[in-house]
């Protein structure tokens, strides 16, 4: 993922923001539900992810979530998903992984949510085949959809079909650069138990705003590309979530992107080792296939 990449990261302050006191309401109401946490990468392809796929692997997806209990489904962001599709995808993967779609370009951003309803219709009836392995529908919305236009967003939430779990993630600046017009938009998710969306990446530190809208923490950590930097980042994402946690976090959604993608399996290892440590969780740690790559996560771990 590009977006939010910067030429020098050593010069970027990525300390993670003190928690808004509604983030801390908003856990403690949820104290004592269940804890569930879903990790992955945002792509299953062999192009992206080269390394990860031993030899002979005909099916990406099957293989991927023999390793992984989540993806972060980009596929339906550039094509409308069909009913067919979707079964397909279900049917090659394990009991307990789940599916994270992104809602179509037509609609997010060709359409700008505007007279959207029968497409959000189609994509929802689309992906609701995914059944138990729907994990939470993501509206990502343009660079440039700004606060002016709250209204279409508004109403776009209010239509969504009911039962069909929905996050969304702003990114015009307008959004968090105005306190009132911040808190307006986080108020309607609240009324809507529509979580927000937090984007942690070098270029856009605005994003990394930890204010939860909702007991659920949707997590999209774009790394730089610099091990180093990359796991102190994911370092101080365990203690925050160690915190969350004990007041009262219900559910993590955490997919690890990546500016060069190849590294994201590696990356994600580290970060699910240490948060089964921290947390005393058993999700499994996925590994490298090739040759050398012992070594390499020795390295990291």
């Amino acid at each position: 993922m590009k977006f939010g990449q910067v030429p020098h990261p050593q010069s970027i302050d990525f300390s993670i923001p003190k928690d808004p006191p509604a983030t801390t309401t908003i856990l403690q109401r949820a104290k004592g539900k269940r804890f569930e946490v879903y990790v992955g990468c945002a792509k299953w392809n062999k192009t992206d992810l080269k390394g990860f796929y031993p030899r002979g692997v005909k099916d990406e997806l099957a293989y991927y979530a023999q390793h992984f209990n989540s993806i972060e489904l980009n596929a339906t962001f550039y094509n409308m998903p069909s009913v067919e599709q979707v079964i397909k995808w279900k049917e090659k993967t394990p009991g307990g992984f789940k599916f994270f779609p992104k809602i179509t370009n037509s609609i997010s951003h060709y359409k700008r949510l505007l007279d959207g309803r029968k497409l959000t219709e189609t994509y929802c009836n689309a992906v609701a085949n995914f059944e138990k392995k729907l994990g939470m529908i993501f509206l990502q919305l343009h660079d440039n959809f700004s606060p002016k236009e709250y209204e279409k967003l508004e109403i776009f939430i209010k239509e969504f079909p009911k039962g069909m779990p929905l996050a969304v993630e702003v990114r015009n600046e307008s959004w968090f650069r105005d306190a009132a017009v911040w808190e307006q938009f986080c108020t309607l998710l609240e009324k809507h138990k529509v979580t927000n969306i937090i984007v942690d990446t070098a270029g856009r530190r605005d994003m990394m705003h930890m204010r939860l809208t909702t007991p659920v923490a949707f997590v999209r950590y774009v790394g730089c590309n610099d091990d180093t930097i990359d796991r102190k980042r994911l370092d101080d994402w365990i203690l925050r979530l160690k915190k969350w946690h004990r007041e009262g976090l219900k559910q993590l959604y955490f997919f690890v992107h990546q500016n060069v993608e190849v590294s994201s399996p590696l990356l994600s290892a580290y970060f699910i080792e240490k948060l089964n440590k921290a947390l005393k969780l058993e999700l499994k740690v996925p590994h490298m296939p090739e040759a050398g790559t012992a070594d390499k996560q020795a390295k990291l771990f």
